[in-house]
Order: structure tokens, then C-alpha cells, then sequence
């Protein structure tokens, strides 16, 4: 009925004006049709098409996803080098956008999760099930949260990439351009240079040390083992037994005395002259304990010292050969402005029985950020390669709104100590996250760092089962190797924390830092943060 009455106005409206007014009316509505036409065109994406830079390719640094754009390209050290279309989440069961990292590869993978689809050349990015991998490509947004890619550009990179690649699922497009900071990390050459013999050498101090602490407890239990000869209670039992045998003495000489005839007599003196050997022995063996226990007791106390001592040595000498060798390997620093901290993730390449490789988190502390209430947005740095002068080239990614990329590190002020720890020796593939999102739960002791933005549809993610948080009993001999801090981690279901605080997504949480928690569907936020935060683990 509207479209009818409007149709009646205007063809009234063109009698009232004439055949001239007609003839201009058409004339703009087709101008006008022409005009939406071209807007039209210019909105909709341009269609992706698969390419190959026109040099040769170095070892892929970073892979970005465009959900906008459906495609997805992999950089170098210089620049792209593949491009090609893709296929992500359908409504509902969209991929999630945010920071991610390889975590995993295989060949052939199929998934548990949906009818033993195949998935071939699988690189995953959480735990939980999200990955890029080969797939049907109908040309817009079609799997169930997974990136999916033409099966021969898969295969081809599945060889080229490794783990830890960072991974950036941006809501439109996004490109790393060229990027100087005073607070991108400046490492320190004689610092590089020295950096593989100081880690060879305290691998050695390391082994030596493991070697010793383990003769020291050997030492130690046999020492405690003599000494358990002279503690009070052996000590005791040793004079029960003098007493026996003296009392036995006494009663052989009542014995003897009260007998009658020779043959009684005889018996009598054959059992004293037992006795009394049984009486010397008894008190031989007192005595001699009584003069060798405080030098035992002793010993043992000074060999359970050495022990300890040693052990203390192995420790502290497995710490430093583990920072020195994961000073070889780049760092990855995330810094929340949702909790505050700022995080240090390094590949060890311990691999996991389960699939993947552990990654070192043993630098967890406090950062300040200015005016902590204004949003800072999510920027990825990285560097790129060794630049001429010996420092670094540094490339910048953002994803979400808030703050430029400058503005965003001048408001961050990194502790030095943690600057000491780390910028000496940084190679390129280091990267730095400053971002307005907390760490997701799927971070873990075999991520890298997984945040996703809240601000954007996660289907796929929240349709998933989260990762089942790590526990003590994960991380079997964990310290033989140096790398035991990850049981430090209070990854805990029955107390709900991560990190030492209320986990992300609990209604029942208290508030974090003057805010309530994020996922929280009673808090007042003005940012939706709903959904990203799990337990549990699932195969896919």
C-alpha cells in the first residue's frame, strides 16, 4: 500500500509538472541510479586474488587475515610475499579477530569436531580449535570459525612456516608499515655477539652443577643411612640390650652359686661364660656408638647441608643457562591495558607430548600506563630484521580503534629492569602487543599470546570448548630441564583464577583494578567484552 500511494503521488506530480519537468525528473533518477551504482561498487571489497610477490620469498615473519577483504597475506622481512582469498566464519560463528601466533601444524588433520572433516595443512592458532587451513573457497565468509585457504596455497606454505609466526586477524585491512620509536627495544651488539657462548658456557655450568647436586644427595643418604646407627633411639636400644646381657651376667652368677653337684655347676659356667661374652660385645658395641654418634650426627647434618646447597646451585645455574638460551630467541612483550601487566612470551621449543611446544612466561609484572581509563587500541610492532646501523627495523600493525601507534607507546612506561632483561638481545621477529584487552584464558603454557577484540563478533570462538587450564600435575619433570616456573602459574578450576587474579567471564568475580570484570553480563562496561574467556579442553 505504501509503494502504491507513493507511486500515485509522484506520477501526479509529473502530470502537474509537464513533459519538460518529466523528462529532467528521469534524467536525475537515472543520474541518481547511476551515482548509487558506482557507491555501490566502491563499497563492496574487491574479490582477492592469489599472488606471489615478484621476488623471492624469505621465511614468512607474520601472516594477516582482512575478515573484511577475505583474504589473507603473509609477509617477510621486505614485504608481502603471498596473497591469497579466504574463507572465514559464517554469522554466528565468526573468526574472532585479535593477536595470535602458530601453535601447532599438521599435515593431514581431521577433526573430531565436525565428522572427521579434513583439514588438510593445518596451522592452529588456539587450543580451542581455531586454525588456517585447506578449504573449500565459495568465494564469502563459510566455515564454522577457522580460516579457511585454497588447498594448493596451504600446502605451499604449510613447509615455510614455523612456530610462533604471529598471526593478526584484523577486522578490515591492515598492512605493517614502517615504523621508529625511542621505546622500540635498541639491542646491544657486543650483547648479540656474546649471546651463544655465554648460553654454551652456562649449559655447561648447568650440567655441572645437575652433576654435583645429584653426587650430594647421593652423599647425603649414605651419610644419613650411617647416622641412623647413632640417633637416640639406637642409641637406646643399644643400652637395652647392654642392660640384657649385664642382667643375664648376674643371673648366670646365681646360677653358679646355688648349684649342687658338678654336672649342675658345669651348665652354670658354660651360660656365664656366654653371658659375659654377650655382656662385652653388648657394651663394646654402646660404647663405640656412643663415641662415633656426635661425629655421624654430624656428618649426616653436614651432608644433608652440601645437599641442599648443591641443589641450590642446580637451580640457580639451570635459571641462568635458560635465560641465556632464550636470549637467543625472539621476545614477545604484551602489554594489557585492561590488567595493567605486561607479559614475556619466548619459544623454548621443549615439545609437548600433546602437541605443540612450551613457551616460556616467567616474566609476568606491573606496567604504568597514562591515563589508564582512555582506550589505547591494539598495536602489533615487530621487527622486521638487523638494520644497518645494528639495530633493529621495526614495522606497526593496529586492529582497533583507540589511540594512534605513537601515542599508544608514549603512554607505556616499561620497568628497566625488564628492559634489562630483554632489549640487549633482540633479534628480529621480536614484537611488542599494547593493546586495550586483557590476555584471553586460551593463552597458555603452549601459546604464544592469544587476545581477542571484544569489540568485534567472536562466534567461533565462544561456540568452541575452551582449553582446559594447566595444572602442577601437567608439568611431570618440567624442572629437570629449566623451565619448572610454569608450575607457578595458578591455573586452578576449583579457585577460578588465572595469573593469580578471579578468571575473565565469572559473573560472580569482584571488580579488577576499579572496573568490573570483563564477560560479566551484570558489570557496567562501556566496552562489551562478552565471551572470550574458557576452561575446559576439546580436540577438533
Amino acid at each position: 500500500m505504501v509503494h502504491r500511494t507513493t507511486t500515485a503521488q509522484t506520477t501526479g506530480a509529473m502530470r502537474r509538472w509537464g513533459q519538460p519537468a518529466f523528462v529532467t525528473f528521469a534524467a536525475m533518477v537515472t543520474l541518481a541510479s547511476l551515482t548509487a551504482g558506482v557507491a555501490a561498487k566502491e563499497q563492496r571489497p574487491v574479490a582477492a586474488v592469489e599472488a606471489t610477490a615478484p621476488r623471492t620469498a624469505g621465511e614468512p615473519i607474520m601472516a594477516i587475515v582482512s575478515i573484511k577483504a577475505q583474504k589473507v597475506t603473509f609477509y617477510d622481512a621486505e614485504g608481502w610475499i603471498y596473497r591469497a582469498p579466504v574463507s572465514s566464519g559464517v554469522k554466528g560463528r565468526e573468526t574472532p579477530a585479535g593477536v595470535f601466533a602458530l601453535v601447532e601444524k599438521d599435515k593431514d588433520h581431521h577433526s573430531t569436531m565436525y565428522d572427521d572433516a579434513w583439514m588438510p595443512n593445518m596451522q592452529r592458532i588456539t587450543w580451542n580449535g581455531i586454525a588456517l587451513h585447506g578449504g573449500p573457497l565459495p568465494g564469502y565468509a563459510a566455515s564454522h570459525g577457522c580460516v579457511r585457504m585454497p588447498y594448493d596455497f596451504a600446502e605451499k606454505l604449510f613447509d615455510k612456516t614455523r612456530i610462533g609466526m604471529r598471526v593478526i586477524i584484523a577486522p578490515n585491512d591492515a598492512a605493517p608499515v614502517d615504523f621508529t620509536h625511542p621505546a622500540l627495544f635498541v639491542p646491544n651488539a657486543q650483547a648479540i655477539a656474546a649471546a651463544p657462548a655465554r648460553a654454551d658456557k652456562l649449559s655447561r655450568e648447568a650440567a655441572d652443577a645437575a652433576k654435583a647436586a645429584d653426587e650430594a644427595k647421593k652423599a647425603s643418604v649414605a651419610a644419613t643411612k650411617e647416622a641412623a646407627l647413632f640417633t637416640p633411639a639406637s642409641l637406646r636400644k643399644l643400652q637395652q640390650i647392654k642392660t640384657r646381657a649385664d642382667a643375664a651376667v648376674a643371673l648366670a652368677d646365681k646360677t653358679l652359686a646355688a648349684a649342687k653337684t658338678d654336672q649342675a655347676k658345669s651348665r652354670a659356667e658354660d651360660l656365664k661364660q656366654k653371658a659375659v661374652a654377650k655382656a662385652a660385645e653388648a657394651s663394646t658395641q654402646f660404647e663405640a656408638a656412643q663415641g662415633d654418634a656426635k661425629p655421624k650426627l654430624d656428618a649426616a647434618a653436614a651432608a644433608k647441608d652440601a645437599a641442599k646447597a648443591a641443589e641450590t646451585k642446580k637451580a640457580d645455574s639451570q635459571k641462568a643457562a635458560t635465560e641465556a638460551k632464550l636470549a637467543l630467541e625472539p621476545v614477545s612483550v604484551y602489554i594489557s591495558r585492561a590488567t595493567q601487566k605486561l607479559y614475556v612470551r619466548r619459544n623454548t621449543h621443549k615439545p609437548w607430548a600433546d602437541g605443540g611446544e612450551v613457551f616460556d612466561s616467567s616474566i609476568e609484572v606491573p606496567v604504568t600506563i597514562r591515563d589508564p581509563d582512555k582506550p589505547i587500541g591494539t598495536h602489533i610492532y615487530t621487527a622486521m630484521a638487523r638494520n644497518d646501523a645494528g639495530g633493529l627495523r621495526w614495522t606497526e600493525v593496529s586492529i582497533d580503534d583507540g589511540d594512534n601507534a605513537r601515542n599508544a607507546l608514549d603512554r607505556v612506561t616499561i620497568p628497566q629492569d625488564v628492559l634489562d632483561r630483554i632489549a640487549p638481545t633482540a633479534v628480529a621477529r621480536s614484537s611488542i602487543i599494547i593493546s586495550d584487552e586483557p590476555l584471553s584464558a586460551e593463552t597458555n603454557y603452549r601459546t604464544e599470546f592469544v587476545a581477542v577484540l571484544s569489540n568485534q563478533p567472536q562466534g567461533g570462538f565462544i561456540t568452541r570448548k575452551p582449553t582446559r587450564p594447566m595444572m602442577n600435575d601437567d608439568m611431570v619433570a618440567s624442572g629437570d630441564d629449566g623451565f619448572g616456573f610454569f608450575s607457578q602459574r595458578s591455573w586452578n578450576p576449583q579457585s577460578g583464577t588465572q595469573y593469580g587474579y578471579p578468571q575473565y567471564g565469572n559473573p560472580q568475580a569482584p571488580a579488577q583494578y576499579g572496573n568490573p570484570y570483563y564477560g560479566n553480563p551484570q558489570a557496567a562496561n562501556p566496552r562489551r567484552r562478552g565471551g572470550q574467556y574458557y576452561w575446559q579442553s576439546q580436540d577438533w
